[in-house]
């Protein structure tokens, strides 16, 4: 195997992006769950920067990808990073790739003034687990539970709303 760098992603990267996320939805036992297209990553990731994605290339080849976007912290002030998606094909896993992406990140969030970086890790992924306590020091977040609300969920928010605005002004 040659040697490997990290860069930014660019427009041209859409068709190897949407592949390493359907690997790492099939990794993570959810490989209809993809719902993305090229059309939405070119839109979303480089037209709205909503989002950021960096490369791992090797052998002239994409084999990873990290995805991320900046928060904010009320209590910092500050932003933060967030980092939605770490893949490494398993054929180019334990050679450092791990590593260069969390250096690139950590960089990022230098440059923009980031208080703190997070992310999620499924409860069975033991190896990711590791690597993060061990080789990064990162520290599990025991007090806090994710939640979510998907595309429903935010539909029926608007009821909410329409709920509040029945009921008057709060007395």
């Amino acid at each position: 195997m040659a040697g490997f760098h990290i860069r930014p992603a660019t427009p041209e990267d859409v068709d190897s992006i949407l592949q390493l996320i359907v690997d790492l939805a099939v990794y993570e036992k959810e490989p209809d769950a993809v719902k993305a297209t090229p059309e939405l990553l070119r839109k979303n990731i480089f037209e709205k920067q909503y989002a950021h994605a960096l490369l791992a290339i090797c052998d002239d080849k994409a084999v990873g990808l990290a995805l991320y976007f900046f928060n904010y912290s009320t209590w910092t002030g500050r932003p933060g990073l967030y980092l939605e998606d770490l893949y490494v094909a398993p054929a180019y896993r334990k050679v450092g790739l791990g590593k260069a992406f969390f250096g690139e990140l950590g960089k990022i969030a230098k440059e923009t003034n980031c208080a703190r970086m997070d992310w999620s890790v499924l409860k069975w992924n033991v190896p990711s687990i590791e690597f993060y306590e061990k080789k990064l020091g990162a520290k599990p977040m025991s007090e806090w539970m994710g939640m979510r609300l998907e595309e429903d969920g935010i539909d029926n928010l608007q009821s909410l709303v329409l709920e509040a605005e029945a009921s008057g002004p709060a007395t």
